[in-house]
């Protein structure tokens, strides 16, 4: 678990670590693919929606080579899917920046067990689910860490 806050703690026995990048409550844990980068952005565009808007097109594209339609919303951060008349989040995404340094990154659901979010509001949305690859029928994802190097590597040089 990673946090700025504990209001959104559900269960008050998950331990918490408090880091400094944005974002509320998340989880993190085995089957998950967290990708943490440094950016300098004094020798790129010096803007922070551009650089989440930049991310955010990266883990789409990602999302995409496994026939995923996703999309981002401004108004709930991160990378949602349509599973039925739901709403799921499948990517988080938690950066900060300093000195215009960014620095933190994303992480994109896989196959990792979903309980992990039930002590919790992840990212302190009530009203949306949360899904996996797994879950939205990938079987076979053994490739993903050269898609997610092919698809960042795309996007940022």
């Amino acid at each position: 678990m990673t946090s700025s806050n504990n209001e959104d703690l559900l269960d008050k026995n998950i331990k918490v670590l408090k880091t400094k990048r944005g974002g509320k409550l998340t989880y993190h844990g085995p089957g998950q693919k967290v990708v943490y980068f440094v950016l300098n952005l004094n020798k790129r565009e010096k803007d922070i929606r551009a650089l989440v808007t930049k991310i955010e097109n990266c883990i789409i594209a990602i999302l995409k080579e496994y026939k995923i339609d996703s999309y981002s919303d401004k108004k709930n951060i991160g990378i949602w899917t349509g599973v039925g008349n739901e709403t799921m989040k499948v990517a988080a995404i938690g950066i900060r920046v300093k000195r215009w340094i960014a620095y933190h990154g994303f992480a994109i659901n896989v196959s990792n067990n979903l309980d992990g979010y039930k002590g919790i509001v992840p990212c302190g949305i009530k009203d949306k689910g949360i899904t996996n690859l797994k879950k939205l029928g990938v079987k076979n994802y053994s490739k993903i860490n050269k898609i997610i190097i092919k698809k960042f590597l795309n996007t940022f040089l």
